[in-house]
């Protein structure tokens, strides 16, 4: 395994150890344990096949795609839209878009699916299309070398931007949400203030790390929670945002830069949808 980047670099380390445990992995014929030692000129000789990942079934499923190759396509996701199936969403969800787009996404782990985006946080998600794709965004997102960048409207006035370096676990009580708390993973945020409202600030946040509900979580811990949000802060949404007609999550995806095999990068932006875009215009236009 751990001349894997060498021997079988399309394969992640956990693939290639669980392939070896199978009994798949044979050295001068013979099936070793991974932690049995390989000398110099053994011959290795992998017998394993990507197999499909889950009995889930391919639907016609609109999707905005904003960028798309032979490794990888990037969308703008919207609103309501969950990334994989789960309790109480077995289908309807972006997997089954993705599977009958691309069909061969099936033998591929979660079929592409790298990161996530909540429901209905909307903006920019990269999906892979084969195993060596997945395997170097995986890496990346690891390494911290693929950009994320978030924008959001949180309830206050945020006075100027910021860092915050806080780190995140699951809520001791609530093991639906994350908190920050002492032993927590660590998660460090960027934000600076695009534009001041009344009683609301429109905010873009940098992701240092990626951990589950981050921004929600941090937002939240600096004293001013995002507009919407239900799950932490704003119960019954903000007065002011609902009488708008926005009664929706404003936290969205606005640019993402994923690193290229070339040494280039690609970046891509996705404006906010509609509703949004009419809530700042209106928020601006508020006395």
């Amino acid at each position: 395994v751990y001349k894997r980047q060498q021997l079988f670099a399309e394969h992640s380390l956990s693939r290639l150890s669980a392939w070896i445990k199978d009994g798949r992995l044979t050295v001068d014929g013979a099936v070793i344990r991974p932690r049995d030692i390989v000398h110099g000129g053994a011959i290795l000789e992998l017998s394993a096949e990507q197999e499909a990942q889950g009995e889930w079934v391919a639907q016609d499923i609109e999707l905005d795609i904003v960028y798309e190759d032979d490794d990888i396509l990037v969308i703008n996701k919207p609103a309501g839209l969950v990334v994989h199936p789960a309790a109480g969403h077995a289908d309807g969800t972006l997997l089954n878009a993705l599977l009958h787009h691309v069909p061969d996404i099936i033998n591929v782990p979660r079929c592409g699916i790298v990161h996530r985006l909540d429901k209905d946080t909307t903006g920019l998600m990269v999906v892979a299309k084969t195993i060596q794709a997945q395997t170097q965004l995986v890496t990346q997102l690891q390494s911290r070398s693929v950009s994320r960048i978030y924008e959001c409207i949180v309830i206050g006035v945020v006075v100027a931007g910021g860092k915050i370096n806080a780190p995140i676990g699951r809520h001791g009580q609530q093991r639906q949400r994350m908190a920050v708390m002492e032993g927590g993973k660590q998660a460090v945020s960027h934000y600076r203030v695009l534009e001041r409202f009344r009683s609301h600030t429109h905010v873009r946040v940098k992701l240092e790390t990626g951990r589950t509900h981050q921004i929600r979580v941090h937002t939240l811990h600096a004293g001013h929670c995002i507009a919407g949000d239900t799950k932490y802060g704003d119960e019954d949404f903000s007065k002011e945002i609902r009488d708008l007609g926005g009664k929706r999550l404003f936290l969205h995806a606005y640019m993402l830069t994923v690193p290229l095999p070339d040494g280039g990068e690609l970046k891509l932006q996705a404006p906010v949808d509609e509703m949004w875009a009419k809530t700042v215009e209106r928020l601006s236009a508020a006395p």
